[in-house]
């Protein structure tokens, strides 16, 4: 646990929090395919993936949506939970950030998010939605620096704002081709969500079907 002592009751509201946010994400996966042709502003909005994004302006460029609420809805679906992973860096400090990584360049670094420049961290927090970039430290270290929330929330959306226009970008050039890819997968949803039901129900019993013949050996 993040925490070194007896959890407090803020330390159990945020951990079931954090719990209830993976749910979330969890529970939408089997439905991905069946919004992304239908719904795909508010798959974007509910997910913050790049996919829903590229579809939604794909669709706005044949005319289906405007593209700006593409825009905004992909922004706040991928900023709307971060707010939770800056507070976990306020609350629990290294404690979180060593539940994030076990890389130690990285530990080494977010050690010395007290110590940083301010602008140093500002920056880190605009491009942490960058590929590669492990995202949920720098927010956790944003917290842990005593970052101010409001000024976290801006760059986070500022950062969101690039990304989720580059991406809109990119699908709105594409334009048909990329809905004719959309459509197709949405007419193979139902399969692509029950192979997804089934490979995670399978998974397990596999695993355990093999242990007790490994340990025989």
């Amino acid at each position: 646990m993040p925490w070194q002592d007896r959890p407090t009751r803020v330390d159990l509201a945020l951990l079931g929090a954090i719990v209830g946010v993976v749910a979330f994400g969890l529970a939408l996966r089997p439905v991905k395919p069946f919004l992304l042709a239908s719904h795909p502003v508010a798959l974007a909005f509910l997910t913050g993936d790049l996919v829903p994004i590229g579809a939604a302006a794909a669709f706005a460029r044949t005319g289906e949506t405007p593209l700006w609420p593409v825009v905004l809805a992909g922004a706040i679906g991928m900023v709307k939970f971060d707010w939770l992973t800056w507070w976990t860096g306020r609350q629990w400090g290294e404690g979180i950030i060593k539940m994030f990584t076990t890389s130690q360049r990285v530990l080494r670094f977010a050690g010395r998010a007290t110590e940083l420049a301010p602008w140093i961290l500002r920056v880190a927090v605009l491009l942490a939605v960058l590929p590669g970039v492990p995202t949920a430290v720098v927010y956790a270290m944003a917290g842990w620096a005593r970052m101010r929330l409001g000024v976290f929330l801006l760059l986070d959306l500022a950062g969101a704002l690039i990304m989720t226009g580059l991406i809109a970008g990119l699908g709105y050039w594409s334009g048909q081709r990329a809905v004719n890819v959309v459509l197709l997968v949405d007419k193979y949803a139902s399969v692509v969500s029950l192979s997804m039901i089934g490979i995670a129900l399978v998974i397990p019993l596999i695993k355990r079907w093999i242990r007790p013949t490994g340990a025989g050996r």
